[in-house]
């Protein structure tokens, strides 16, 4: 995700994981022997066995046929990286990587060569800004999905936000328009920024050992703020979804600020909306006092209307526009767009082998900042089971359970399996309890925890009341609902993913600030004051059964620099592998983890720019307890804790160096382990307008070399790069 003030509208009074930790680990006090005698405690307490860097466990979950691939390897296979502030992409000795699909590159044939300096308008046909979480669809002969195949696909990505400094032809573009009542130019720039969010399908093929992009193929398409699209599950036809452009609530146009994503294994594309607050206007006083306290609880609840990103869209004439005011400006809710906000926030379904399809909203998932939507490996008779996190300070992780089990006669359906499995099931809300177990708390109106009249803090002297008349209701305030039931509030989840080998899910907590992580008030999941660095944890559902309504957990790994000290720099780092800000996450058909980092202003940025670090995992319980010694600088704090294996033992190692002001993001490989797609997204950021971010990038050079330095008048530009080992082998092993 881009870098911006980070939303925390969370006024519960839900217990923080700092005390739930501090409490497990008091209770137990393991820190008095020697630390594998602390390490068997841990492991009889979580009645599990120490798994080691590479073994499955022999879990039901692992894949029945490999294709070949190297499983659970016992070594990586490539030298580590050193850290860089080189305005290039760092690779290990050994690979290559080539720029595929950059910002402004065209979809199809004939359009002008993109020039790259603010005038061009088609990004309806072109690569959007900031790519973001993608996957890569293996494209069979017949023209159906085939997850097989690796030398022909659907390359699907997000778009998530914009850079301002290079997308306009002046810095000052937009408000010169504004100012002068120049609506003409304006809806030319508001159209540019509108149709650079979104998603892109875009067709790939290798051709000789290189890939290249497909132009024309009936398969490349943008989805953009501007695609209309249905409302599916029990939002739809809600009175509160109801607007001037949909008055029956079906249908919704457009998705905006699509950080990671997801896929099924029906071979459509989950995006997911993370900042989508944002992008609305705020409401004045006497607007705001308008609504009824329930619809007051749910702007205030989900920061709707927040300042940083507003980009008065809505200043231009016509509805598509004017829905970016959530003013009740009209004698009723169909006459105006006061219920535009409560159709976004959810996950956007899209069929890649379908261009035709319109994409389906689905409210199943329910209404938060949505980092992504990894689904759990399938399993027939089994429910589908999809993972989410809310992308805020001291939000909470949710999955959802389809009531429908699945079937592997619906791998090739489309929006039609989607509407099977993903608008009718439970959505559920972690609970992290102190003696290292957890449950999932059901956001249901069943729920009896649900019931009557709710509060909601608005402030330090005023509460809001509200209630949930229907499950549209529970899944339109989801936040809200989970506050209720008490769910743990969490640090920020990003990225999650699930190791297909043993089932242990995998969550990205990606850092913290002297204002939510002082000495004495620590958050739950890091006991660490100022968290500057991030880290992982990670959980094991019941019984490897990801429908399980219980799990055990533990925290992975931590970031650090490698010279911090030893109570700090918990997972041992060193300077092959030193780390901030974990976001990106993907554990790989063999069973591999990637890491990939977001790091905005830690100390380690001030040595290399973003990155992307690979380990062989262990599994839950496999490592030891240890005390954490840290100061937000008045005061220290000494808290036991329990992590997983050292980074040593998991082979911890830096495979990846991005260019200047870049952050590393989304991640897919092909079947056979042999082509690795990644994102560098808003290269140059940091850099001033006058100079259009190229003080800071000029990253990519137009010879599409990945590993090269761009040309001195290129403004920055997002892209996606594919990375292979020279000689054809498996990547990183």
């Amino acid at each position: 995700m881009g870098h911006h003030p980070v939303e925390d509208s969370n006024n519960s009074n839900n217990r923080p994981f700092e005390e739930i930790i501090n409490a497990r680990l008091s209770r137990r006090r393991m820190l008095t022997g020697t630390a594998s005698a602390a390490t068997v405690s841990v492991l009889g307490a979580f009645g599990l066995a120490a798994c080691g860097g590479s073994s499955n466990s022999g879990s039901s979950n692992a894949p029945a046929d490999t294709g070949g691939l190297t499983v659970a390897p016992d070594n990586l296979g490539f030298r580590a990286v050193p850290t860089s502030l080189e305005d290039r992409v760092i690779v290990p000795e050994g690979y290559r990587a080539d720029v595929l699909y950059a910002k402004g590159d065209p979809l199809i044939s004939g359009l002008a060569p993109f020039r790259n300096d603010g005038t061009d308008v088609d990004y309806d046909n072109r690569a959007g800004d900031e790519h973001d979480g993608m996957h890569f669809f293996g494209l069979g002969s017949s023209g159906q999905y085939d997850a097989s195949v690796s030398d022909r696909g659907i390359l699907v990505l997000n778009h998530e936000n914009l850079e301002d400094n290079t997308l306009h032809e002046t810095a000052t573009a937009k408000q010169d328009a504004i100012d002068a009542d120049d609506l003409v130019t304006l809806k030319k720039i508001v159209d540019r920024e509108m149709n650079g969010h979104g998603v892109s399908c875009v067709e790939v093929r290798k051709t000789n050992g290189k890939w290249s992009v497909v132009l024309d193929s009936p398969y490349n398409r943008r989805v953009t703020v501007f695609t209309e699209m249905e409302m599916k599950g029990p939002v739809a036809g809600a009175e509160f979804a109801r607007t001037r452009l949909s008055p029956d609530g079906s249908k919704r146009f457009g998705t905006m600020n699509n950080c990671a994503n997801g896929y099924t294994p029906w071979g459509t594309y989950l995006a997911a909306e993370e900042n989508w607050y944002a992008y609305f206007a705020a409401l004045d006083g006497a607007e705001f006092d308008a609504l009824s306290e329930k619809e007051q609880a749910w702007v205030a609840r989900y920061g709707v209307g927040a300042a940083w990103a507003y980009r008065q869209w809505d200043r231009v004439p016509g509805d598509q526009y004017a829905r970016f005011s959530i003013a009740a400006t009209g004698a009723s809710a169909t006459e105006d767009f006061r219920n535009e906000a409560n159709v976004h926030g959810y996950i956007t379904e899209v069929d890649p082998f379908r261009p035709a399809q319109k994409p389906r909203v689905r409210t199943a998932f329910g209404r938060f900042s949505h980092e992504g939507a990894w689904v759990a490996p399938v399993k027939a008779g089994q429910p589908v089971v999809i993972y989410s996190g809310d992308d805020s300070r001291r939000e909470y992780m949710y999955k959802y359970v389809s009531a429908a089990a699945w079937d592997p006669a619906d791998a090739n359906a489309g929006l039609v399996a989607g509407d099977k499995y993903l608008d009718e099931g439970t959505l559920y809300v972690a609970v992290f309890n102190e003696d290292g177990t957890g449950s999932w708390k059901a956001l249901s109106i069943d729920n009896p925890e649900l019931a009557g009249t709710q509060s909601y803090q608005l402030d330090e002297s005023n509460s809001l009341d509200f209630d949930f008349q229907s499950q549209a209701e529970v899944l339109a305030s989801a936040r809200l609902a989970a506050d209720v039931v008490g769910a743990t509030p969490m640090d920020r989840p990003e990225w999650a993913a699930v190791n297909p080998l043993n089932g242990d899910v995998y969550l990205a907590l990606t850092n913290g600030n002297a204002g939510n992580r002082p000495a004495d008030d620590l958050d739950g999941a890091n006991p660490r004051a100022v968290n500057a660095n991030g880290h992982i944890i990670r959980w094991k559902e019941d019984n490897a059964d990801h429908a399980a309504t219980a799990f055990e957990w533990d925290i992975f790994l931590f970031g650090s620099s490698a010279d911090a000290e030893a109570d700090y720099n918990v997972s041992g780092l060193t300077t092959d592998n030193e780390f901030s800000s974990p976001d990106g996450l993907f554990v790989d058909p063999r069973g591999v983890l990637w890491i990939q980092t977001d790091d905005g202003s830690s100390g380690i940025r001030s040595t290399t720019n973003n990155q992307m670090l690979v380990a062989i995992p262990g599994a839950v319980g496999d490592g030891e307890s240890v005390t954490v010694t840290t100061s937000d600088g008045s005061e220290q704090a000494s808290i036991a804790t329990f992590v997983g294996q050292s980074a040593e033992a998991m082979q911890l190692k830096r495979f990846l160096v991005g260019p200047m002001g870049c952050e590393i993001t989304g991640i897919t490989m092909t079947a056979d382990a042999r082509s690795l797609f990644i994102n560098v997204q808003h290269p140059g950021e940091g850099g001033t307008a006058a100079a259009f971010n190229r003080d800071v990038s000029t990253w990519p050079a137009t010879s599409g070399d990945a590993t090269a330095v761009g040309e001195a008048d290129n403004r920055p530009r997002s892209a996606t790069i594919v990375i292979y080992r020279e000689d054809g082998g498996e990547i990183a092993i």
